[in-house]
């Protein structure tokens, strides 16, 4: 049976779901789903490219960054925790760069991915040799002294759509000849995301809400002793996402590098993602004791922590008959940087010192 037809069966059986039910079977369903089948998702075979696909660049970076944060908590043993680490390239990067240029710190890291995808983590688990442990929840992760990372994950938490008429009505889906959209009143917990943020929605504005982000916020700063909170993503703050041209919502589907805004073609078979909200991130981390240290877009980080001239040195030691490995690694780093004016870093800490951070600094 297909993944669509066990969506039928469950609306027939149930009535309509929520579209953030439909959206969670899509993604995670056991075996079928986007995330839990087999088939490769990232890069030149698959349907989108992240950062970490274009240059090694990009993990040395965020190493630097790790290296600074190890200097704020005194340079204790950490640990680095990844959410979602799909193909495992930032992991390496990472652990490379610091094996190379801080073994100190290198010997007495270790590094924790959450990945809850069977298939990503078989394919991780080839991949990584030395320093990596995987868990299934960050639950499972005893005293994390150190940085939480997640690159390009919380766009793909299963949202709520809603469509804001005489009241805040939530989008279901139904089936009749075909996938349909059916509207019924927003529950309380709907209502409340946006009085919580001051947020008032003009008639016919339709958009998202993430609830996965605020449990999964809540979950990071219970289990988080003392570090910080490295997100990256597409998003932006509330004040953008809720302009008048942003009236038909950010979600957005990926298949096979091409993009397209229908959730209920190719079930299972593309990726489906909305924007993140910062401000209601920034909002949980605070109700949470995780306190915004700053944010700024993905280029004004990697630049603020010198990838211009990592990158120059690296061009350095390419040997003179190879320009077209130069010239490739030139045009992603130029990729690179375009791309990541699109996406948010955002940073959260707890129980640390009052610390500038190379990578919030501007330039």
């Amino acid at each position: 049976m297909s993944l669509s037809d066990i969506i039928i069966q469950r609306i027939n059986e149930e009535g309509p779901i929520s579209f953030r039910d439909f959206m969670e079977m899509a993604l995670y369903y056991p075996d079928l789903g986007y995330y839990t089948s087999s088939e490769n998702k990232i890069g030149v075979d698959g349907d989108f490219y992240t950062s970490a696909n274009l240059t090694d660049a990009f993990g040395a970076m965020i190493a630097r960054q790790i290296e600074e944060i190890w200097q704020i908590l005194e340079r204790i043993p950490i640990k680095i925790v990844e959410y979602g680490a799909g193909t495992g390239l930032l992991c390496h990067d990472i652990l490379a760069y610091l094996k190379a240029n801080n073994y100190e710190l290198y010997n007495v890291l270790s590094y924790c991915i959450i990945e809850k995808s069977p298939g990503m983590q078989e394919r991780e688990k080839m991949f990584l040799k030395e320093k990596v442990t995987w868990y299934n929840s960050i639950h499972d992760i005893s005293q994390i002294n150190g940085c939480i990372l997640c690159n390009e994950l919380v766009d793909n938490f299963s949202v709520h759509q809603v469509i804001m008429q005489e009241q805040l009505m939530e989008v279901f889906v139904d089936y009749s000849d075909g996938f349909i959209e059916v509207l019924k009143p927003a529950d309380k917990e709907l209502i409340d995301y946006f009085a919580v943020l001051n947020i008032e929605l003009p008639r016919g504005f339709r958009t998202e809400v993430n609830l996965e982000a605020q449990s999964w916020i809540e979950e990071i700063a219970q289990s988080l002793n003392k570090g910080y909170l490295i997100t990256i993503d597409y998003g932006d703050i509330s004040s953008e996402l809720y302009k008048k041209y942003r009236s038909s919502g950010t979600l957005l589907c990926y298949y096979k590098h091409h993009k397209n805004n229908n959730p209920y073609q190719f079930i299972g078979e593309q990726d489906i993602t909305a924007h993140t909200n910062f401000s209601a991130l920034i909002n949980w981390g605070n109700i949470n004791n995780l306190n915004c240290t700053g944010m700024t877009n993905q280029a004004s980080f990697l630049l603020s922590l010198g990838i211009k001239d990592y990158q120059n040195k690296t061009f350095l030691n390419v040997k003179k008959d190879a320009s077209n490995a130069i010239i490739e690694s030139n045009l992603n780093y130029r990729l690179l940087i375009d791309m990541g004016l699109k996406f948010k870093v955002l940073i959260q800490e707890k129980n640390v010192p009052k610390h500038p951070l190379s990578g919030l600094k501007k330039i």
